[in-house]
């Protein structure tokens, strides 16, 4: 059978599926002209280091359509925690949708049965397109608009990040070359959204965070 396909940012989350899932599974990274784009070489390394096929798929020539908020466009990446409104700045427009049905027909056209997501509950609230509800949405659309039936699987999307961290951390999963930031410095930042979110996982887990950030 062909292996199914993993959505593969390097970070927290998918590294974790990725352990999870490795050997038997493909990881498809994107280059959409984030603005931490070295997440890729995290993750084309992650992927080695996983000794899974993985491909990167360069959207860039479509990120002027995105061109919004603080990933894709020239706002300032807020800091603080992902509770608080200004992390609204961080959503790039209809990303989950876009990525989700190129990996849909990267699959199609290998016959492989499922694509993976590592989306998961503490992203719900600010970016809509990680919700539950969506996800299964978008599964009916992937499966209507194709002959072939690929089934969208989101194994995390009712766990907390701490769980995550949980789980990968019996696992072994080198989190220490994960990439989580949205500056996209040398080193984490410390202080985004997401990387306040990457050190409350770990001290909620229970489990010592190996990231390097800023001082």
């Amino acid at each position: 059978m062909t292996k199914p396909i993993l959505l593969f940012s390097g970070g927290l989350d998918s590294t974790t599926l990725l352990w999870q899932l490795k050997p038997n599974v493909k990881a498809l990274i994107f280059n959409y002209g984030q603005r931490h784009v070295t997440e890729i070489d995290h993750a084309s390394h992650l992927a080695s280091k996983a000794g899974v096929e993985f491909e990167i798929a360069d959207v860039r020539g479509i990120s002027h359509l995105l061109a919004k908020g603080s990933q894709t466009g020239f706002q300032e990446v807020p800091e603080g925690h992902y509770a608080a409104e200004n992390m609204k700045t961080t959503v790039v427009p209809n990303r989950n949708m876009i990525m989700l049905a190129i990996a849909a027909g990267w699959a199609i056209s290998t016959e492989a049965k499922s694509v993976y997501t590592a989306v998961h509950a503490g992203d719900h609230t600010i970016y809509p397109d990680c919700r539950p509800d969506f996800i299964q949405a978008l599964g009916s659309a992937i499966h209507l608009g194709n002959w072939e039936h690929v089934k969208l699987i989101a194994p995390f999307v009712n766990s907390s990040k701490a769980d995550i961290v949980k789980a990968g951390s019996y696992l072994k999963v080198p989190y220490e070359l994960t990439w989580s930031c949205y500056k996209g410095k040398l080193l984490h930042c410390g202080k985004c959204g997401t990387c306040v979110e990457r050190k409350e996982a770990f001290k909620l887990a229970g489990v010592e965070d190996p990231t390097q950030y800023e001082a």
